[in-house]
């Protein structure tokens, strides 16, 4: 199992650093944010280390959205909360640069409004289009790229 030394999340791996556990398995580890922006408020991680959601191993990705829709069923019930939000930040705004999802529970009027950033419509038509575009050839390059290996 990869980790980093002084990774605070494979600190807490290691049991070297607290934390509130609230679910384990051989792949991910989950805990409760120190600082929640609601009580129930938890992060599920790799229990190796990945920095981002594009370094985390395709064997992984399977096991640890799972296991995140198995963690936010329980939040939503363990906080009778009506619903949650899931977020992954990869590396702006990673506090931790360990692959992290925030599993957050949610109800109505609790004062979270959409994203936490400004939204804007694209500039027009033509701006989505190529945008839309260049995202499709970089998939259609990772394939092909997945499939040579």
């Amino acid at each position: 199992m990869s980790a980093e030394r002084g990774c605070v999340f494979c600190q807490i791996v290691r049991g070297e650093r607290e934390a509130s556990i609230v679910f384990e398995d051989q792949a991910t580890l989950a805990f409760l944010d120190h600082r929640p922006l609601f009580p129930g408020h938890c992060l599920l991680i790799p229990k190796e280390h990945h920095q981002t959601l594009p370094d985390l191993p395709s064997a992984l990705v399977g096991a640890f959205f799972s296991n995140a829709q198995l963690l936010a069923r329980a939040v939503e019930a363990a906080v009778e909360a009506e619903g949650t939000f899931l977020a992954i930040n990869n590396r702006v705004s990673q506090s931790v640069p360990h692959l992290h999802l925030h599993i957050v529970p949610r109800r109505r009027g609790d004062g979270l409004k959409g994203f936490f950033w400004p939204r804007r419509k694209y500039k027009d038509q033509e701006e989505e289009r190529e945008v839309g575009q260049r995202i499709s050839a970089h998939v259609a390059a990772l394939l092909r790229e997945r499939a040579a290996r």
